[in-house]
């Protein structure tokens, strides 16, 4: 069995928990440097047609703060751009199995998609 993708920086700590808990059960893992390689607009169209554009905007990131975010009302196709281009505002890990997918830790919903 293999996971698809985990989407991440690697700069980010939490990328190395989701790699560890699928390697840890002899998952092969595809991950994906988000500094290398930004997350596509339909990537990203993934995560949100499942839980919506708010739920993978990091709104806490220094990243965010500093391109002057905080008080911007766009529409899903315009963060969708933004969030391509600056992948330092997304939450992460964004992780797809299969057709499955899940932003941040889960290690409960994990060991489902495992069962």
């Amino acid at each position: 069995m293999s996971l698809e993708l985990i989407c991440a920086l690697i700069a980010a700590p939490l990328w190395a928990i989701s790699q560890r808990f699928f390697q840890e059960r002899r998952i092969k893992v595809h991950f994906c440097d988000l500094a290398e390689r930004p997350a596509s607009v339909g990537e990203l169209k993934r995560f949100t047609q499942k839980f919506g554009v708010d739920a993978i905007i990091d709104r806490t990131s220094k990243r965010f703060l500093d391109l002057g975010l905080r008080q911007a009302l766009y529409g899903e196709e315009r963060w969708l751009s933004i969030l391509a281009d600056e992948p330092m505002i997304l939450k992460q890990p964004l992780i797809r199995f299969q057709h499955k997918v899940c932003v941040g830790v889960d290690e409960k919903l994990w060991k489902e998609w495992l069962a």
